[in-house]
């Protein structure tokens, strides 16, 4: 199961219209020769006839100004467009294009500006251009975008001149659009093809020979010693004459819940990227294998309340729903209702199953409310909690302390770092799988240890 590729935006093209009450200026040529002319001031200090000699040099200047001025077009003459060669994805660089149409005879000189929104990776540059007379030119650039969702895009800014450069005019162009911007693909498919793929279909080959486990029918055989009653076939022993019993196959079909905690504590960034994000990462990793090895995905994404849910399902549509619920999971700022995510996906999920649960955990002296909601799956559900690690925080415990100060910050450190490993030990004795990874080895984490319980048929 392949991700399925997203639609990029579609174009967007609008005609120019005056920048500002005064749209436009004097162009460069026009203030070097205005600065030139200041030099006729030099030798009017000692004869007069100079300063009419400078005002006459100012009229002609002037006069060149109103001539290139009114032989620019117009920006509502001019069409920009802009369009986009590739979807856009978070943390990868997306490529797109600004075509502008010059319908006059006129040679234009071009700076735009893409008001794209804001983002850690991108920088807003000019882009110069020459733009024949009757003729089209495009420049691609790339957008880097630093959060999931839709963002609205902005406006184009022109400023274009002649070959003289004694005028310029200011333009701008509307095109606003909202795009989506999806997890990042390239993440995705480094861990879940190369990883986990040639694992996956040994695996599946390995799994087919393991008859007698699991509760699929695989085939009909002659009863042995030892078979239990259940599992005989009474219509085919009468029509044979003797008994046949079943045989059974390890299940390929599970049902996988992926449990992403949206609260205020995966607001935490680390290069760019915050836990929500790298659990969203793991989330769409995961999803493509799951899916893969013939399981049902489903996904539950909570804050207060359960923001986004998908009930399992198998298939290419499966996957690009999850997709498009996991382009739009953002982080809240209050504390995520972790209760209410467990007595919501313990209603949705009636068999067992496998339940994936991303999170991290609160520094309080009490149990933290997602342990005990993790606790409560474990009665029906076989649960795989994962807490995203502060690398920092370990860091710190491992510190030699120089000072009185950095003493106390070790022993801080030291005392969370423990009490951390007590929550996760307590979760393990209950029978649930636990892991805490740093954020940027999450995936890997979670796939490897995916892929231990298909194998060990845990579910």
């Amino acid at each position: 199961m392949s991700i399925p590729r997203p639609m990029e935006p579609p174009s967007v093209e609008a005609a120019g219209r005056p920048r500002g009450k005064i749209p436009g200026g004097a162009g460069p040529r026009f203030v070097l020769l205005a600065a030139v002319g200041l030099a006729w001031t030099v030798p009017a200090f000692w004869n007069h006839n100079f300063l009419y000699a400078m005002l006459l040099w100012d009229l002609l200047l002037l006069l060149g100004f109103a001539v290139d001025w009114f032989r620019l077009p117009h920006p509502q003459q001019l069409t920009i467009r802009r369009q986009w060669l590739s979807p856009l994805s978070m943390g990868v660089n997306s490529r797109f294009t600004i075509s502008v149409a010059n319908p006059s005879a006129l040679d234009l000189r071009l700076q735009l500006f893409d008001d794209l929104p804001s983002s850690t990776w991108h920088e807003i540059k000019p882009v110069a251009l020459t733009l024949p007379g009757r003729s089209t030119q495009s420049a691609t650039l790339t957008y880097t975008p630093g959060r999931r969702g839709d963002l609205k895009t902005g406006k184009v800014f022109l400023r274009y001149q002649s070959v003289f450069q004694m005028a310029e005019r200011w333009a701008v162009a509307d095109l606003e659009q909202t795009v989506r911007v999806y997890p990042n693909f390239e993440h995705a498919r480094k861990n879940a093809v190369y990883l986990a793929r040639s694992r996956q279909i040994e695996l599946q080959m390995r799994m087919m020979r393991l008859r007698g486990l699991g509760s699929d029918f695989e085939s009909l055989r002659e009863y042995r010693e030892g078979d239990e009653l259940r599992n005989v076939c009474w219509t085919a022993s009468a029509r044979r004459g003797k008994l046949v019993s079943r045989t059974f196959q390890v299940e390929r079909s599970q049902a996988v819940w992926i449990v992403l905690d949206c609260g205020r504590l995966m607001r935490a960034k680390t290069a760019g990227y915050s836990k929500l994000d790298r659990a969203v990462d793991a989330a769409l990793c995961l999803t493509q294998l799951a899916l893969y090895s013939g399981d049902r995905v489903g996904l539950l994404a909570y804050g207060r309340s359960v923001n986004h849910r998908v009930v399992p399902g198998r298939g290419a549509t499966q996957m690009r729903h999850i997709v498009e619920q996991l382009a739009s999971i953002h982080e809240e700022v209050p504390e995520a209702d972790h209760v209410r995510a467990a007595a919501s996906l313990l209603t949705l999920q009636k068999q067992r199953g496998l339940v994936i649960w991303i999170s991290d955990l609160a520094e309080t002296s009490m149990t933290p409310e997602v342990i005990e909601a993790a606790g409560q799956m474990l009665s029906r559900h076989l649960l795989l909690f994962t807490i995203i690690a502060q690398p920092e925080l370990r860091l710190q415990a491992r510190q030699s302390p120089a000072s009185g100060a950095d003493m106390y910050q070790v022993v801080a450190a030291q005392e969370m770092v423990y009490r951390r490993e007590i929550l996760l030990g307590r979760l393990r004795q209950r029978g649930a799988l636990c892991l805490e990874v740093e954020p940027s080895h999450i995936s890997t984490a979670i796939l490897n240890q995916y892929l231990s319980v298909k194998e060990r048929n845990l579910i």
